[in-house]
């Protein structure tokens, strides 16, 4: 049996190869959208893919599943549990095996057994693996989805969150409590591969470490040791982390089916007047990929700076609007993992990329970076407004009290008062980059963001208190 597994870091997201050695067959798990880079390695190894599978309908980045069997003509295998809410509506023409409770599956020498796991949401299923190839007569690991993660379980709340769902909150938590029971009885030595590492949003304290075993977590999976299901639902409800707003979007896309890629060329602007023409249409909004040290001396009127490091694929899939048309600004050399980065969210509408140097000369926007004592200094006149850009929980465990929490995903619609001197903080100073070309763009006209954030400012309180 040949295995490789693959993670976006920016969506901190798990694919699986495995194939069959002897037969030449394989199947991706839970594909991405791009999967150029797996077609390689299969390739290399001489596997071919001729299967696909998704553990459920992913809601935080767009499943490559269709695409494949579209382009390639894989067959995939697609969970049938769950109601018709559901269940996926893009399989016509398609080969396309459904798969329920104690469902089997076979690629080349590997057997696949299905469990309905729901919980993070009802049409949830995992996959025992065993490579029959290699002599074994029972399962290796199991493929888990959003279901269990290295110290955590999937979150139940997203469909009413995010996809405005009501009433699955409760239910979900109550179908994960049963469905962990079922998996604590499997062997220990059992590995379990995620669907998700530390970084995604589909859990609150995901492990940074790739894989687990059954037995391992036993032990130390925090979701694993509460044996009572009023305190564990209680607790896995408690300090969730925001939904992001692009999953309601993920969802529908990946039930209805994304659309097809094409080897499509966008358009590369070579003047900066082609630039402002296209950032001044209605219905337009302007990407900046550029580091914050170097886009705050600088940006585009309009525009939004969202820097293209592990965090871009998130911020951008709260800031930008689906049925807007987006313009990018990047190094020519970072243009196609960009565009690759918002078409995994299915942020497809890309009319034009342009290279940095087309802001030389044009009128530019700029935003200050102050220190923490210069930041306190200010605070203190009254034509101030301080807004703390960052997610409820790190607002709970402490905050400034002048502070009015705003949360960054959010601050392209928040309610802000337009007479005031607009002072912006997050726990770090990245966040609030991003927050000060957001409030720019707005139209603000001072806008100021501390360095270091609430941690650096936290460490100068405690410093003056020796």
């Amino acid at each position: 049996m040949y295995f490789k597994s693959f993670t976006d870091e920016k969506l901190a997201q798990n694919a699986y190869l495995i194939g069959c050695q002897r037969t030449g067959e394989s199947i991706i798990i839970d594909a991405p959208r791009n999967f150029d880079h797996i077609l390689k390695i299969a390739e290399k190894e001489g596997l071919r893919i001729t299967a696909a599978a998704d553990t459920h309908i992913h809601a935080d980045y767009v499943s490559g599943a269709r695409q494949l069997a579209v382009e390639f003509g894989v067959k995939l295998y697609l969970s049938d549990e769950g109601d018709e809410n559901w269940k996926y509506t893009f399989t016509d023409g398609i080969d396309v095996e459904f798969l329920k409770e104690g469902s089997t599956f076979t690629i080349g020498n590997i057997d696949f057994e299905v469990w309905h796991t729901p919980g993070h949401t009802p049409e949830s299923i995992s996959f025992l693996l065993t490579d029959r190839g290699g002599g074994a007569t029972s399962p290796m690991g199991i493929f888990t989805g959003d279901f269990v993660f290295v110290g955590d379980v999937g979150r139940p709340d997203l469909l009413e969150k995010a996809a405005g769902i009501g009433g699955t909150t409760e239910s979900g938590a109550r179908d994960m409590y049963q469905s962990i029971q079922r998996f604590k009885k499997l062997p220990d030595y059992l590995i379990v591969w995620p669907g998700h590492g530390a970084g995604s949003a589909c859990g609150k304290s995901l492990g940074a470490v790739p894989i687990t075993t059954v037995g391992y977590e036993k032990q130390f999976n925090w979701a694993l040791q509460i044996n009572d299901e009023e305190t564990f639902i209680a607790e896995l409800l408690r300090e969730q982390p925001e939904a992001p707003v692009y999953f309601a979007e993920m969802k529908r896309l990946n039930k209805k089916g994304p659309a097809i890629l094409k080897d499509e060329k966008v358009r590369v602007l070579t003047t900066g007047e082609d630039l402002e023409k296209l950032a001044a249409e209605e219905g337009v909004v302007v990407l900046d990929t550029r580091t914050a040290t170097i886009a705050d001396k600088g940006l585009l009127k309009g525009s939004i700076n969202i820097p293209f490091n592990k965090s871009f694929t998130n911020w951008a899939g709260w800031l930008v609007k689906y049925d807007e048309k987006i313009v990018v600004i990047a190094d020519r050399v970072e243009q196609d993992e960009v565009r690759k980065a918002l078409q995994s969210i299915g942020l497809d509408a890309i009319i034009a990329f342009a290279d940095p140097s087309l802001l030389v000369g044009k009128e530019l926007t700029t935003f200050e970076t102050l220190s923490v004592p210069a930041f306190l200094e200010e605070m203190k006149a009254d034509d101030t407004f301080v807004i703390d850009v960052r997610n409820a929980g790190e607002w709970n465990n402490g905050h400034m009290n002048e502070a009015e929490h705003l949360f960054l995903g959010k601050l392209r619609e928040a309610d802000i008062p337009a007479n005031k001197k607009l002072l912006v903080h997050c726990q770090s100073g990245a966040r609030s980059a991003i927050a000060s070309s957001i409030l720019k763009a707005r139209g603000f006209d001072t806008v100021k963001h501390m360095s270091g954030g609430y941690t650096a400012y936290e460490n100068l309180q405690s410093k003056n208190k020796e």
